[in-house]
């Protein structure tokens, strides 16, 4: 069966939501399913540049699913009778818990500074879903401020960004490539 993407019933500035309704593109929900669908999107950029068989391959593949999951939930606005009862499952934000105290492991130091994004292209990647992520947590913020969503979808993008911050350290020490750590730039004093 195939369907028509356009439709041309947001020609005019809305767009439906789950449940029934439309609301204007810029509504804090379209927004912040936006930011979601971002972030997701470069997972899927990050995956493609992985090896098939990268360990990296099934866990991402598995936020990924579960992130549409959660998509469906916040396109849903609470008073509709369509919303879900619960958006993940609790074991959804553990299971990134569990790895990242693996990746945690696996590395020779902690860091207690901030890091310049990079190292290599892959772990540049990674910090770009984690920019994004955070975004899409500050969206979902103001989201549950106007309509309250579950605390589980908060949870979630939170141990997403700090995922992906560990997976790109994890990157950089596998690949050899150097950590930038973010120095304070202190200018000279000019010469009177």
């Amino acid at each position: 069966m195939k369907g028509n993407i356009s439709t041309r019933t947001g020609d005019k500035g809305t767009t439906g939501v789950g449940g029934g309704g439309r609301v204007p593109k810029n509504d804090i929900r379209i927004q912040s399913l936006g930011d979601l669908d971002e972030a997701n999107s470069f997972i899927g950029l990050l995956r493609t540049k992985l090896p098939k068989d990268h360990d990296w391959q099934k866990p991402l593949q598995q936020i990924q699913t579960e992130m549409m999951n959660l998509m469906g939930y916040v396109a849903t606005p609470s008073t509709s009778k369509h919303q879900p009862s619960v958006p993940l499952p609790e074991e959804a934000s553990l299971r990134m818990e569990a790895w990242m105290e693996v990746i945690e492991a696996s590395l020779s130091s902690t860091t207690e500074y901030f890091l310049l994004p990079g190292g290599t292209e892959i772990a540049a990647l990674c910090h770009v879903v984690r920019t994004v992520s955070r975004r899409a947590e500050r969206s979902l913020v103001a989201l549950n401020q106007e309509d309250p969503i579950h605390p589980s979808i908060l949870q979630f993008i939170n141990r997403l960004s700090d995922l992906m911050f560990k997976l790109a350290r994890q990157e950089t020490h596998r690949s050899g490539a150097t950590e930038d750590r973010w120095r304070l730039f202190k200018p000279e004093r000019e010469k009177q």
